[in-house]
């Protein structure tokens, strides 16, 4: 890595948390007023407590991608697309979280930025290209984009809850940019994003005092699901490492709840984060666990993506899929 690069990415992390921080720091106010999030069936909170910090967050991302742009520091990919489909996603998760939409609206709108930003990538973007023709990648990428933006904000559940998993995974993507395995685009998008989610960090520390909303989990959805999307392309082993923990929380928790014959559109808190405290882990021993496995992913990814290597490969996801599997058993059995 250059020391300009080095320069770079400081200064995106830093202007990024602060315009992050600062501008929550701006908005609560209005959203106290405006947009409270009451106690449900589903929350794990016990009181009244603003939402929607995801405009602080997303604010701060698009005025440092802005300035990236600007300045021509990002030659590729461009991040116009996935920019622009953040900015809608933003919008439907506010509305969402001022009074909730039909189910089927939100995926709609989903779908299509996700296909949008698909369309828009290179004609020679392949991740599986000796597994699948490439209108069935195409189609399976525009699905797994709106898998893993609802993933996301399924599994904003905890204070600090999002930030344990975003943060280790855009520094993960950030270092795969440091080492050439990524474009830079993606990279400083990562970047931005940490920065962002850092300076949130502050105000959603247990008991937090503000939550990021719809409005910030849909969006940093489709922005992780973007900057994986293109690890993929570059190491495909490296991506699943990086959302392990992500998908396999979802994912496990969809098959129980539809094996159980349960509706599984419906609100819940069966997901194995809400189970554990549930089950008496109190919420910051919840949420340390989970960091520490996200950042034991995403080493793994790195050194998955150095090696290219199949039985590094095969290491690495043995090694993932043990932590991951560890850290759910304990959060199912309880204390």
């Amino acid at each position: 890595m250059l020391d300009a690069d080095v320069v770079l990415s400081a200064a995106v992390i830093g202007v990024s948390a602060v315009l992050s921080a600062a501008l929550i720091f701006v908005l609560r106010p209005l959203l106290v007023r405006h947009l409270m999030a009451h106690p449900n069936d589903r929350s794990s909170h016990v009181q009244a407590t603003p939402e929607g910090a995801g405009f602080g967050v997303m604010a701060a991302i698009f005025v440092v991608a802005t300035g990236l742009l600007a300045g021509s520091a990002v030659p590729n990919p461009s991040l116009v697309p996935v920019l622009f489909g953040a900015a809608v996603l933003m919008v439907l998760g506010g509305l969402d979280d001022a009074r909730p939409l039909p189910v089927s609206w939100r995926l709609l709108v989903q779908g299509a930025v996700a296909l949008g930003i698909v369309l828009m990538l290179p004609q020679d973007f392949r991740v599986l290209p000796a597994v699948l023709p490439v209108a069935a990648e195409r189609a399976l990428l525009v699905f797994g984009i709106v898998c893993f933006v609802n993933v996301v904000n399924f599994l904003d559940g905890l204070d600090w809850m999002t930030v344990v998993q975003v943060v280790p995974m855009s520094l993960g993507i950030a270092i795969l940019w440091w080492l050439a395995v990524v474009p830079a685009g993606i990279g400083l998008m990562a970047l931005a994003l940490l920065g962002a989610m850092l300076g949130f960090a502050v105000f959603n520390k247990h008991p937090a005092s503000i939550f990021l909303g719809d409005s910030g989990s849909l969006p940093i959805g489709l922005l992780l699901a973007y900057m994986l999307i293109w690890a993929a392309e570059a190491h495909l082993v490296s991506a699943l490492l990086l959302a392990l923990y992500t998908i396999a929380d979802s994912a496990l928790t969809f098959f129980r709840r539809l094996a159980n014959g349960e509706k599984v559109t419906d609100a819940h808190r069966s997901h194995f984060y809400q189970r554990a405290t549930a089950g008496g882990f109190r919420v910051p021993e919840v949420t340390t666990r989970i960091f520490l496995l996200c950042s034991w992913l995403a080493a793994l990814a790195v050194a998955a993506a150095l090696s290219r290597s199949l039985i590094v490969d095969l290491v690495t996801l043995a090694l993932g899929a043990g932590g991951v599997a560890l850290v759910l058993t304990s959060f199912a059995r309880g204390r």
